[in-house]
């Protein structure tokens, strides 16, 4: 077994603590990861609280890595020692169901393995990238480009193509009218990518203090939901709207009705308490209420190679391992521009 250092938390309520855990030897198609940063996403957050349901602590969390390849199984032909890679929500699949050979492996039929919080093949516990090492079938490791530092290039593993899936899927595209609801870790992003694919795009937050960031970013419009004007200026208006917003109750029907003719309103953020709506604002005009989880391994370097290409990196700000629980109470009160990204050396 190798043995890593790992920041980890032992309950809903509990503070993160060092910790130790053991990774195991690598098989045959498995690459050994040195970890040098790790983004905190808002599921994170949500899953060590317990709100997704019963929590297997004590709990590493992380699923945006980014490091380099230490050493690898006799096996492997993807990656070498000293590769700059990435590690995302997921570490392996059945590779078998319709969905794991379209590509899909986040839809797998019997269940994506999670880089934490799941249990992999082994019947152990999953642990995340909170930690100094990870060991991972090299099928579910991606390469990060020369160009995008590996700071910068963990959020993308779970920010960047949580956003840039919905986003290609549904043709974001010259001509298309596209709207983010929220402005934080995930609208920050889709922000770029929507730009670079060449729609037009409006920012939806719930005020304008970060109006400047928004159209510095590639937002052509942006308009404050708090104003009750915004709803009745804009009605109609999108071909797509990708809600980013996972810790706030939001009037889903309200901004159904900003969609056009066959418009499509795509989640990707994830709230810990069930959504409502009206199904008549869906019937009235054929729209569509859809939703979107992370992407398939070849999405997600599709996606790095577009990033890295249209140089469209997160905003970050890196913290040492003894700031995490001030960076979860951040992230809950919306203090961050846009990303906490931890520096795995102080772990």
């Amino acid at each position: 077994m190798i043995t890593a250092k790992a920041r980890a938390v032992d309950g809903p309520d509990k503070p993160f603590r060092a910790a130790e855990i053991n990774r195991r030897d690598l098989d045959s198609h498995d690459v050994l990861i040195e970890i040098k940063y790790a983004g905190i996403c808002h599921s994170d957050i949500h899953t060590a609280h317990g709100e997704w349901g019963p929590v297997n602590y004590p709990l590493v969390p992380g699923h945006e890595i980014a490091g380099i390849v230490t050493d690898v199984g006799a096996e492997v032909t993807k990656y070498k020692v000293g590769d700059r890679v990435g590690v995302g929500c997921m570490v392996d699949s059945c590779g078998e169901c319709v969905n794991c050979r379209k590509g899909e492996e986040q839809y797998c039929l019997k269940g994506n393995i999670q880089t934490y919080a799941g249990v992999d093949k082994y019947g152990e516990p999953t642990q995340g990238g909170y930690s100094t090492h990870i060991v991972v079938t090299e099928g579910f490791v991606v390469r990060i480009p020369d160009n995008i530092e590996l700071d910068v290039a963990a959020p993308l593993l779970c920010a960047g193509i949580t956003t840039f899936s919905p986003l290609n899927h549904w043709g974001a595209s010259p001509g298309k009218k596209v709207a983010v609801i929220g402005m934080g870790g995930l609208g920050h992003m889709a922000v770029q990518i929507a730009h670079a694919m060449g729609a037009e795009v409006t920012v939806l937050s719930q005020s304008l203090k970060k109006k400047d960031d928004g159209l510095q970013l590639g937002a052509d419009h942006y308009y404050a939901t708090s104003d009750p004007e915004t709803f009745e200026k804009l009605a109609g208006s999108f071909d797509l709207i990708i809600n980013t917003v996972s810790s706030a109750k939001i009037d889903m029907d309200a901004y159904f009705a900003l969609l056009t003719l066959d418009g499509t309103l795509v989640n990707v953020g994830a709230p810990g308490e069930p959504l409502s709506l009206n199904v008549m604002s869906l019937i009235g005009h054929r729209r569509s209420f859809a939703g979107s989880m992370i992407g398939g391994i070849r999405e997600t370097q599709e996606m790095l190679d577009f990033c890295a290409k249209h140089n469209i990196f997160p905003k970050i700000e890196v913290i040492s391992a003894d700031q995490i629980d001030e960076a979860y109470e951040r992230v809950l009160a919306s203090d961050v521009k846009y990303r906490f990204v931890i520096d795995t050396s102080t772990i």
